[in-house]
């Protein structure tokens, strides 16, 4: 019998794009959150050696390219197991969306093929071949709110957070990713210096003292981790992710306080996160290249959303509500008026986790 597991996408909570890499990467600080929209991953081992993806979409690569061909390979290796390997992929999610859709393909397909096989790799050897395969991958093997610094493949577990109701739009254009960073590179090459000038901070302040953000994992040798000193400088392109390092730095601060979890609070602190003014640097370059984006936020934002964004590279958007049946209003209202609407909650990282596991 094939195990099958839900394949949960994610959203960004700010994106800051830093410094091109000498490995052809950018440094990234941005907050990951898991959602509860997902694709279905069912995975069997049988008799004989080979993978096999199989998948209705014709988007989806079903050769050695298809990321969860590559991450079942790794773990076939290492888990020191041979057999035939079908992996189908029931696509419920955009291709191309900006929800992370073929990574957390892949991460399922890992976690069902453990499974299958009844052997588990170490938790540090699956975040090793999570990386190797994919930038965004490794956040799928924490869930919840998760920060990514490096080139977003570092990831530490945030406090869980109060599920909060969103609504995600996906208009009908494919963005891609390394062409969206390409533009990025354009832009930043072509700014003169009143516009450097313009968008670099005024301060670069460190966090007060025994204020700063503690990820769960530490990292200290990371250039772009919460807790900035203010002797660090970096380049132009790295002086935004800075500043959103200080912006989430205030807000983790409070968080690690205990303050937001007391009983009756008003506010949820994914609302208060994002009130800090927090931004996708993608939108700076996708929007004027694909004008109906930036007229799906103004959508989520006239339906009510207290916040839109959009997520990854696009092309999906979406907005955050203060409740559920905010949320489920706002999404008829956007399909009455054409849109691909859909509200779902964010997953904290207990519900990510529970619910992976179909039954």
């Amino acid at each position: 019998m094939p195990v099958t597991v839900r394949s949960f996408a994610k959203i960004n909570l700010g994106l800051r794009i830093g410094a091109a890499r000498p490995d052809g990467f950018h440094e990234l600080l941005t907050v990951y959150q898991t959602i509860g929209l997902h694709d279905v991953i069912r995975v069997s081992v049988g008799r004989g050696r080979g993978i096999e993806i199989r998948c209705a979409d014709p988007r989806v690569p079903q050769d050695e390219s298809n990321t969860c061909f590559r991450i079942v390979e790794k773990a076939l290796e290492i888990l020191k197991v041979k057999g035939r390997v079908l992996i189908e992929i029931e696509k419920r999610l955009p291709v191309q969306g900006g929800l992370g859709g073929a990574s957390a393909n892949a991460v399922a397909a890992l976690l069902g093929l453990e499974r299958a096989l009844k052997k588990s790799s170490p938790a540090q050897e699956k975040l090793r071949i999570a990386a190797e395969v994919g930038s965004d991958l490794p956040l799928f093997l924490v869930g919840g709110t998760v920060l990514g610094v490096g080139r977003g493949e570092q990831v530490y577990p945030l406090p869980d957070l109060p599920a909060l109701a969103c609504v995600v739009v996906t208009p009908e254009v494919g963005v891609s990713t390394p062409q969206a960073f390409a533009q990025w590179d354009r832009r930043v090459a072509g700014l003169g210096a009143e516009e450097r000038a313009a968008e670099k901070p005024a301060e670069l302040r460190s966090a007060p003292t025994g204020q700063s953000a503690r990820p769960h994992t530490s990292n200290p040798r990371s250039s772009c981790g919460p807790d900035m000193g203010s002797e660090l400088t970096l380049p132009l392109a790295s002086d935004r992710m800075i500043e959103l390092g200080r912006e989430m730095s205030a807000w983790l601060s409070g968080l690690y306080s205990g303050a937001p979890f007391r009983r009756g609070r008003a506010e949820n602190p994914l609302l208060e996160l994002v009130r800090t003014g927090i931004e996708n640097d993608f939108e700076r370059v996708v929007f004027p290249e694909y004008p109906e984006l930036s007229e799906s936020k103004r959508a989520l934002v006239r339906v009510g959303a207290k916040y839109a964004s959009l997520s990854g590279s696009g092309s999906t958007l979406y907005g955050l509500f203060r409740s559920r049946a905010e949320a489920a209003k706002a999404a008829g209202r956007l399909r009455a008026e054409g849109w691909a609407a859909r509200a779902t909650v964010t997953l904290t990282r207990r519900a990510y986790w529970r619910r992976m596991v179909a039954g």
